[in-house]
């Protein structure tokens, strides 16, 4: 018998995931320590472990209540929401570049992301506030606004029963067009409200406390499994659908499933953060460059990398000119589009998402 070997996709992964779950950690301790208001470091971890399980019992509270309102109830909701909101937008850039075949795309490909923002837009602009919904009522009708812009694409791009590439990137350009238009119009009609809607779509995740995060989290969770179980499958996609069709892989069930679920996980981000750049373009393609295009370590470590990056831009936005605070999709572009506009001189000659 052969000894028993494993692949080294997995050695990789159980090499650098943990790599990347430490940064994570450090970034997140950074951050949290990190702000406008002028707090002791030991004040800040000693309210953090008054909060763990067991732990927190030991700790003798010595902090004024404003302080631990301000770790506890302001920058860590914050800081955690960015960790799902950079995972999910991340783990979308891999399965649409993956699947659209397109090293450009990225997870506002589909217009979803014009859709949200619109939804969000009028609850800013006419200040509606559904009873049974409450504070949750912009992220839940931007999620909902967003996912009615899928079904609708989908329903475009579906020409005699079929669903071609090229014409669901097409009816995702159409509809993100026609609802950059709409933006534009209550953005012109809305003077007094321009300034708190503008500041949304830019992108902030100012706007939170923990209960934003339980509106992404389980979208996020069931969203990267399915991706996961489905990497071996996207792997085949990149060959093309003949080549896929070969290997046993279902082509047209497969691409409509990994777009859907990835759609799903880049409304549910919008819907708590606005519209943030960058993210899910140039992580994926950082990723690739080091560990190749093999998505079952590519997707896993993307999904670390697009979190890392979320928390260390949103530190920052509200430090850099504190106590003000930027969007934070000004940051992502500043950092993201010198990259890419080096990737895609290094690659022009051959710009593709093979490994």
């Amino acid at each position: 018998m052969k000894p028993f070997q494993l692949n080294r996709w997995i050695i990789k992964l159980l090499i650098w995931a943990p790599v990347f779950a430490v940064i994570l950690l450090f970034i997140m301790m950074f951050s949290v320590s990190t702000g406008s208001a002028d707090l002791d470091l030991n004040t800040v971890w000693f309210i953090l472990l008054s909060k763990v399980p067991y732990i927190g019992a030991t700790v003798e509270p010595s902090w004024r209540d404003s302080a631990e309102t301000i770790v506890w109830d302001i920058r860590m909701p914050r800081i955690i929401l960015g960790v799902l909101v950079g995972a999910a937008l991340a783990a979308s850039g891999v399965v649409f570049q993956g699947v659209l075949r397109n090293p450009l795309a990225d997870p506002y490909i589909l217009g979803v992301s014009s859709g949200a923002a619109l939804g969000a837009s009028l609850v800013m602009l006419f200040g509606i506030e559904l009873v049974i919904l409450g504070q949750w009522t912009l992220p839940i009708v931007a999620f909902f606004t967003g996912f009615i812009t899928l079904i609708f694409v989908y329903y475009l791009a579906r020409v005699r029963g079929q669903l071609q590439i090229e014409t669901l990137i097409l009816a995702g350009v159409i509809v993100q067009a026609f609802f950059g238009a709409v933006l534009s119009l209550i953005l012109a009609l809305s003077e007094e409200k321009m300034q708190i809607i503008m500041y949304w779509i830019m992108g902030s995740l100012a706007l939170t406390d923990w209960s934003y995060n339980k509106v992404i989290f389980p979208f996020l969770i069931v969203g990267l499994l399915v991706i996961w179980f489905l990497s071996r499958e996207l792997n085949m996609l990149i060959l093309g659908e003949e080549a896929a069709q070969h290997t046993g892989v279902n082509v047209q069930r497969v691409r409509v499933i990994l777009l859907i679920v990835a759609s799903l996980i880049t409304g549910a981000a919008v819907s708590v953060s606005g519209t943030i750049g960058f993210v899910g373009l140039i992580i994926p393609h950082i990723m690739r460059l080091i560990f190749g295009s093999d998505h079952r370590l590519l997707f896993p470590l993307s999904v670390l990398g697009g979190a890392i990056f979320m928390v260390g831009a949103d530190t920052i936005a509200r430090t850099i000119l504190a106590p003000r605070e930027l969007p934070i999709g000004i940051i992502t572009a500043f950092l993201g589009a010198p990259f890419f506009g080096y990737l895609l001189r290094r690659r022009k000659n051959g710009f593709f998402l093979g490994g």
